[in-house]
């Protein structure tokens, strides 16, 4: 960790029995999408992420501390990224020194530089066992309005770093539906299948609106995506987020009509990978995007 970087980190030495003062004071920014966690939910919540002691933690919008502050009690440290300057201000002097705060946009910082300068605080070795090997894992009561372009940025930063093993998210109940959603569903569209290349996702914990203050207009779900490699073998990136794009954004037209705004070739790609071109977008699996994936890319190279 440079000198910048330690003196964007704010790390407070408090007494960890002093009483959490829940946004006292603070009244929540709509633009913030802030709706603050009661601490009953909270403990629930911390619970259903059941951290280890190999256990390195990134919090996304820490906001008042509900989950953060029995996170700390565990001894893990923890990188709490929280974009409002008054609460992150608060915040700062009430954290115990495991964790590190950072005023910051999580969309717009690089989170891994700080992350891989913390390390875990293990039990004492007996010598009999071998030492668990670091975990980085993601932890956050995501904004509402902006929980999709974080997750599609969690979801890049896993690809390029291989970095997360998993990420407890609590999300809109909408999204979380997305999130799961198989093909053929209505939920099923461009999040389900970047995340599912990507991870394997469940459903954890519903919560009602009377579990926030000020409570939101919609329910909420906690949802864990671990992250692995994926499935199927996608020759393109690029090319492959294009072509889901793409087809999601005539989701009602057949796949013949729709793809063709990608390339004017896709009734004989779709022929060629055996896919009926009367077909919706929300149909295909994602071997057989990746398979339409391959199709263009050879397509393309070959004229």
């Amino acid at each position: 960790m440079n000198a910048d970087t330690r003196r964007a980190v704010h790390s407070v030495s408090v007494n960890t029995r002093a009483p959490i003062r829940p946004h006292t004071g603070h009244r929540p920014r709509k633009r913030f999408g802030q709706h603050f966690l009661a601490d009953a939910w909270a403990a629930k919540v911390v619970k259903t992420i059941d951290v280890q002691p190999q256990d390195v933690l990134l919090e996304i919008g820490p906001g008042a501390g509900a989950i953060t502050m029995p996170l700390a009690a565990t001894g893990a440290p923890i990188l709490a990224v929280e974009i409002d300057r008054d609460l992150a201000g608060d915040l700062a002097g009430r954290v115990p020194p495991n964790v590190s705060l950072i005023t910051a946009d999580f969309l717009r910082t690089d989170v891994v530089s700080y992350l891989t300068a913390l390390q875990p605080s293990r039990p004492p070795s007996t010598g009999t066992e071998p030492v668990a090997p670091r975990r980085f894992r993601v932890v956050g009561n995501l904004p509402y309005n902006i929980s999709s372009p974080i997750l599609f940025r969690l979801i890049e930063l896993s690809r390029a770093h291989a970095i997360f093993t998993d990420a407890t998210l609590m999300v809109q109940r909408e999204v979380a539906d997305r999130l799961v959603a198989k093909p053929s569903t209505k939920a099923y569209g461009v999040l389900s299948v970047f995340a599912q290349i990507y991870a394997d996702i469940e459903r954890k914990l519903d919560l009602p609106p009377t579990a926030f203050s000020p409570p939101p207009k919609v329910r909420s779900s906690v949802v864990r995506l671990t992250f692995r490699r994926s499935p199927v073998r996608i020759v393109d990136e690029l090319v492959f987020q294009q072509v889901v794009k793409t087809a999601f954004m005539q989701r009602r037209k057949m796949l013949s009509n729709a793809l063709k705004h990608f390339d004017a070739t896709a009734p004989a790609v779709l022929a060629l990978a055996g896919i009926d071109g009367k077909r919706r977008p929300e149909t295909l699996t994602l071997a057989e995007f990746a398979k339409l994936t391959e199709l263009f890319v050879s397509v393309r190279s070959s004229r």
